[in-house]
């Protein structure tokens, strides 16, 4: 029989996607008010590895990562995925999104996105949300898998998430000093 351990916190990301970067400022504003300072900020991006979200937010698209200081408990996620769909609600006009926000976190071993659709590889979490394990650190790098998004096998992004990372790990280290420490 295994032993119970608590899972330790994780780092909290998020991608956000756009027709209309200058809702960035709003958007930042609401997410941090939420999740706390981001801590990691990457740049924007051509975001044309998909068209899927074209017929209802339009071109062309701009995509960013961004890292959040604050570590969460890990079985938050489905609550916030949930919190950052009412995000892309209020920022709907005439009931179209015009912004797309796709949280996950970072872990020692792996990326784990949240999402709302059901596939074979996604475990369900509750309250309608699904975890993806989208990327897994091996041999010091971020790995893809067969299922991994496009934008997400582009080394910029393997970068990103590999700085964000290593900062995490620092976090890590010190939130388990902090405890060791009377």
């Amino acid at each position: 029989m295994g032993v119970v351990k608590v899972h330790p916190p994780v780092k909290l990301i998020c991608a956000v996607t756009v027709a209309e970067p200058l809702l960035w400022d709003s958007l930042r504003k609401e997410l941090e008010t939420l999740f706390f300072t981001m801590d990691v900020i990457g740049e924007w991006y051509a975001f044309t590895h998909t068209r899927y979200y074209e017929p209802e937010m339009g071109e062309p698209l701009k995509k960013r990562l961004v890292a959040f200081r604050r570590l969460i408990p890990a079985e938050t996620l489905p609550d916030i995925k949930l919190a950052t769909n009412q995000i892309e609600n209020r920022f709907r006009v005439g009931g179209k999104r015009r912004v797309n926000l796709d949280p996950g976190y970072i872990a020692p071993a792996k990326l784990v996105l949240a999402t709302t659709k059901d596939y074979d590889h996604r475990v369900y979490l509750g309250r309608g949300i699904f975890g993806d394990l989208h990327l897994r650190y091996r041999q010091k790098h971020f790995q893809p898998l067969e299922w991994t998004y496009p934008d997400y096998r582009e080394t910029f992004v393997l970068e990103f998430f590999e700085k964000v990372r290593l900062l995490y790990m620092e976090q890590l280290g010190k939130f388990y000093k902090d405890r060791r420490e009377p």
